[in-house]
């Protein structure tokens, strides 16, 4: 059976959609990592499910991973949010391989439950060493999603204009409008 992501905004770098596993709908904060079946939802999302299972240990270090990118995100440079992303990183590594296709890189983990989220802290790592100012988040007061600005000029300021965006300018339109 194929569960459906019920989330408002798929298929960012895998790193931002980690974080935008926590949203809001109709003011109540949701998790989509509230249990492994949520993590598995996840790991199918990111074409992560092939390589590492949704149990408890991979849900536990996922979560860790997720707090450690929301710690810097919120607070970037910040040495202790640093420290945190860092000590996810610490568990994996990447390997240059050689192979009859030519070179290539592997990841390899001391402990695959910390696979998904070491994954999503070296996609932040990669977002961070090419378009650091690239990386948003939604500009509507009540939205706590994330995304990577692809938009030509580098303006983009919703996570979803037929969401957040059309919420923003009915909010604007009232305000001018009640007042006539």
């Amino acid at each position: 059976m194929t569960v459906t992501d019920p989330r408002p905004l798929t298929g960012e770098p895998v790193s931002l959609d980690l974080l935008n596993t926590r949203w809001m709908a109709d003011g109540v904060r949701q998790d989509l990592l509230a249990d492994t079946g949520g993590l598995a939802v996840w790991l199918a999302a990111n074409r992560l499910d092939g390589r590492f299972g949704a149990d408890a240990a991979t849900l536990r270090h996922t979560l860790a991973a997720r707090d450690a990118l929301a710690s810097l995100v919120d607070r970037p440079g910040d040495p202790a949010a640093t420290a945190e992303v860092d000590a996810v990183l610490g568990h994996g590594r990447i390997r240059a391989t050689l192979t009859p296709e030519g070179p290539g890189e592997e990841a390899e983990f001391g402990d695959p439950a910390w696979g998904p989220g070491w994954t999503a802290a070296r996609d932040y790592l990669e977002l961070l060493r090419t378009h650091p100012e690239r990386i948003r988040k939604c500009a509507h007061d009540a939205c706590i999603l994330h995304f990577f600005d692809t938009s030509r000029n580098g303006t983009r300021r919703w996570c979803s204009m037929a969401a957040c965006g059309n919420r923003a300018k009915a909010s604007r339109h009232y305000a001018r409008t009640k007042d006539h």
